[in-house]
């Protein structure tokens, strides 16, 4: 007798059990898909700055709140003098919290090793593998102006054990080791260097600085943070930045660090049409000597330091360029200077230390140094590859 029946009513078991361990197999599965991005902000503030750390990460918290989940690896490293550590802001229960990474002996932050070490614990910790990643560089900074000796530029100070300061080229050692940046944003004065944002192209897809000097409260990080995995991150930072500052301007009047009313400026460059811009910039340059005292006295100069340094002046680029081009290269020459501006704004005017309320009538976002201040500055300034691939040398610098 034959049962066709039962035998297909035996194997169906056998079919469902497999289906059933298929799914559970599925379930237990690890999540693999990467955050967004993952961004490290790095509070080198163990100097007269380590308040506004303390006030900058209470930001991020808030900030943090509004962050899709899975979307965002923040990590903050703090360092205001004590207990310097790396902790990620993580969302548990409705609050964010610090979620402590690793602790570090008191050391100097801004020093090469020390800081590079902290990019590893970042950039190259699996935990915090992402599609993106960004670098925030927040402290004190001069721009062009010389830490030591006359070939340095620095960024970062440490006062922790003496006084320390990172120079560019240190900087330029350390991300060599770091995955490539969506943005590279510096939450710090004078940054917005043509010179500096040359050295570090290679790095980054934006370059975001001020021209200026920064405003005591530094960036809103409450506005920030909730942006930094957008798809434009360094864009729609840099415009929340200014709004927060631009909603409350008011020409200075009853400026304090708790209510900044004396505006501010900030620039992003796309790095990528800086190698264009320079090749051009040395095409189009005349084989003359100028006279850089005339050129100083006609160019917007950024820097209103009056005191105690060695002054050197941060120029406008566009303006430099105006004068020492004629009609028809200046205009060929400004489309490919709008084309590495991808966001630029000021207010009508900034606020000094040094002298106070300045106007910014003129300005366009990005510096450059004039040779002239220094026989030992002007030697090491030759040494760059700005001045190299934009053919200073043509003008007799």
């Amino acid at each position: 007798m034959e049962y066709p029946a039962m035998k297909h009513w035996f194997l169906f078991p056998l079919l469902l059990l497999s289906l059933l361990l298929t799914s559970c197999h599925k379930d237990d599965e690890p999540q693999t898909t990467p955050y967004r991005r993952t961004v490290l902000v790095y509070l080198a503030a163990d100097n007269n700055l380590s308040s506004f750390a303390l006030q900058d990460l209470e930001e991020m918290k808030e900030g943090m709140k509004q962050v899709s989940d899975g979307m965002l690896h923040l990590l903050v490293y703090i360092d205001t003098g004590s207990s310097p550590r790396l902790v990620e802001l993580k969302k548990q229960n409705g609050q964010v919290v610090e979620d402590v990474v690793r602790t570090y002996d008191d050391r100097n932050s801004v020093g090469v090793d020390e800081t590079r070490e902290v990019f590893a614990d970042v950039f190259s910790n699996p935990d915090f593998l992402a599609e993106g990643y960004g670098l925030i560089y927040w402290s004190h900074a001069d721009g062009w102006i010389p830490y030591g000796q006359a070939s340095t530029r620095w960024v970062g100070q440490d006062k922790g054990d003496g006084d320390h300061r990172m120079n560019i080229s240190e900087l330029v050692t350390i991300l060599q080791s770091v995955p490539h940046l969506d943005f590279l944003m510096f939450d710090a004065c004078f940054m917005a260097s043509v010179e500096v944002a040359y050295e570090l192209r290679s790095f980054t897809d934006y370059y975001v600085g001020s021209p200026t000097e920064n405003p005591g409260p530094g960036a809103p990080y409450e506005r920030l943070v909730p942006l930094m995995a957008a798809d434009q991150a360094a864009v729609e930072m840099s415009k929340a930045y200014f709004a927060a500052y631009e909603e409350i301007y008011n020409g200075g009047i009853g400026i304090s660090n708790n209510n900044w009313t004396g505006g501010t400026s900030i620039c992003v460059m796309r790095t990528d049409a800086l190698e264009p811009l320079a090749a051009l910039t040395a095409q189009l340059l005349p084989d003359e000597v100028v006279n850089i005292a005339a050129l100083k006295a006609a160019v917007f100069d950024y820097d209103h330091d009056g005191w105690g340094r060695d002054y050197v002046g941060y120029f406008d680029l566009k303006q430099l360029m105006e004068q020492v081009l004629d009609d028809a290269s200046y205009a060929t020459w400004t489309q490919a200077f709008d084309a590495a501006i991808a966001y630029w704004s000021t207010t009508p005017k900034n606020y000094s230390q040094f002298v106070g309320m300045f106007s910014m009538e003129g300005a366009n976002g990005i510096t450059h140094y004039i040779p002239g201040s220094s026989t030992q500055r002007d030697a090491a300034y030759c040494s760059l590859k700005w001045y190299q691939d934009a053919g200073l040398e043509k003008l007799g610098w």
